[in-house]
């Protein structure tokens, strides 16, 4: 990862802490009421919210997890997918029920906390977890990019697509955004670190 991936971590976990401290504002109510009026209903993003179902994140972390053992028997970045995505959902669960925000009022909602999405965040975990390593295995500085761009691009969609179908607010996926790349560069710092140190042993 590029050295600027890490404090943009520090800059997100202070903007989730933010959010936290303001989302009941009347700018924030604002700001959730616009975003729904701009983008609910939109059926091109709301097909984006398959790609954060759990089923379909168990499914592509499992292939991940074939790709590492079969390509390199990389159980340490299995164990960074694990750690990413697996005990990043629990920490969405946990901040959910800590912080208790009810969900928008429609018809059918689901009955869980809404604040931070799991949706945002978790699919932030395993869409940039798949990216590291595949771009981690690619030589071509280009593709490299490309494949970031395209994991910004897939978990911003996933994101928007529980503002388009109501079953957030925007203040919600904002700070699963937040809260998942925080995470995220969390695991991948114990990891690059973990991979240095075993480089050292073995020359």
């Amino acid at each position: 990862m590029k050295k600027w991936f890490y404090p943009l971590g520090l800059v997100t976990l202070l903007g989730f802490v933010a959010l936290y401290i303001t989302f009941t504002s009347e700018e924030m109510i604002q700001l959730d009421r616009k975003m729904n009026e701009l983008i609910y209903g939109n059926q091109f993003i709301t097909l984006f919210h398959y790609l954060g179902e759990q089923k379909f994140i168990v499914i592509m972390m499992l292939i991940l997890f074939a790709y590492l053992w079969i390509h390199s028997k990389n159980y340490r970045g299995m164990l960074f997918g694990l750690f990413a995505v697996g005990v990043g959902n629990v920490l969405n669960q946990l901040l959910k029920k800590w912080i208790q925000r009810e969900r928008p009022d429609i018809p059918n909602q689901l009955e869980s906390f809404s604040f931070p999405s799991g949706h945002a965040m978790v699919g932030l975990l395993y869409v940039f977890t798949i990216a590291y390593f595949a771009a981690d295995h690619q030589s071509n500085k280009k593709i490299r990019v490309l494949i970031w761009i395209i994991a910004l691009f897939l978990t911003i969609l996933i994101g928007l697509s529980r503002i388009a179908e109501s079953r957030h607010y925007a203040t919600d996926v904002f700070a699963g955004w937040m809260a998942g790349y925080t995470w995220f560069v969390l695991v991948a710092l114990w990891y690059e670190y973990r991979k240095s140190i075993f480089k050292k042993n073995i020359r």
